[in-house]
């Protein structure tokens, strides 16, 4: 379908998703938002997609939500229509990796949205932060939650009460982000990364996502007990087989996604 605020392209089993608002700077408007979503779920569902990549321009990934269209909403706009809630959190349901490809201003609603992602790769030019006090509010889709969680309390409550931003290399030693590439870079790093978890078991890579996610939401107790399930599932496929005969035979494996 015809998208006006983002650009879609399937490139070798890969599903690249842009952020196309270069007049805003890709301000997360609620058109914007609604069209991620839409290209998501139809790349989540095509068999020939293994992961998605989620990515904006040199100058930024998104430069916050739009400050325009929500400036004269009152709480109880807000509050009726759960603002920011289920569009903006489309990204976390889908079940294929999603990496977000960051250059440039990641910040506000687009730190928030590149968190929704399953690892940053960012440029060495990327900058990030949750500058909505300086708005006079609180980030309101995962900025104290999601950051708090990937970066630790004191540097998340840094970030959330000053409205200061980091650079990518700080990102990095913090855990926000996976890599650091040169700019110049980032789109053929991110699409490296992308190929290989394409080529690998499809079940598999959804089986691992999940268990990694699982972390997040459980004690280390349940989260074990949950990630020692799904090992064992994993002995049900066709794909363990060949992947472990494949490596016993010292040939490249045949996966056949079942």
């Amino acid at each position: 379908m015809a998208y006006e605020n983002i650009q879609v392209e399937k490139k070798d089993g890969v599903g690249i998703v842009t952020l196309h608002r270069p007049q805003a700077l890709n301000a997360l408007c609620a058109a914007l938002v609604d069209e991620v979503g839409q290209a998501m779920r139809t790349f989540d569902a095509d068999p020939e997609v293994g992961c998605i990549i989620l990515t904006g321009s040199e100058k930024a990934f998104a430069a916050g939500a739009d400050i325009k269209e929500m400036k004269d909403k009152s709480y109880q706009d807000v509050a009726d229509e759960d603002f920011i809630t289920d569009d903006w959190e489309v990204i976390t349901t889908i079940r294929k990796p999603v990496i977000a490809a960051v250059s440039g201003y990641a910040l506000g609603g687009g730190c928030e949205f590149a968190m929704m992602c399953d690892f940053i790769i960012a440029a060495d030019t990327a900058k990030f932060g949750q500058p909505e006090i300086k708005l006079g509010t609180i980030p309101g889709a995962g900025g104290t939650q999601r950051l708090t969680r990937a970066v630790g309390k004191s540097l998340a409550m840094y970030l959330c009460l000053t409205g200061d931003m980091i650079d990518a290399e700080t990102a990095l030693r913090a855990g926000l982000v996976a890599k650091v590439v040169p700019a110049d870079s980032l789109q053929e790093e991110a699409m490296k990364a992308a190929k290989t978890i394409a080529g690998l078991s499809q079940p598999v890579v959804r089986t691992c996502k999940e268990s990694v996610n699982r972390a997040f939401e459980t004690t280390l107790a349940e989260g074990m007990r949950f990630e020692r399930r799904l090992f064992h599932s994993t002995f049900a496929l066709d794909d363990r087989t060949e992947g472990m005969s494949a490596f016993a035979e010292k040939r490249k494996p045949n996966w056949k996604n079942r």
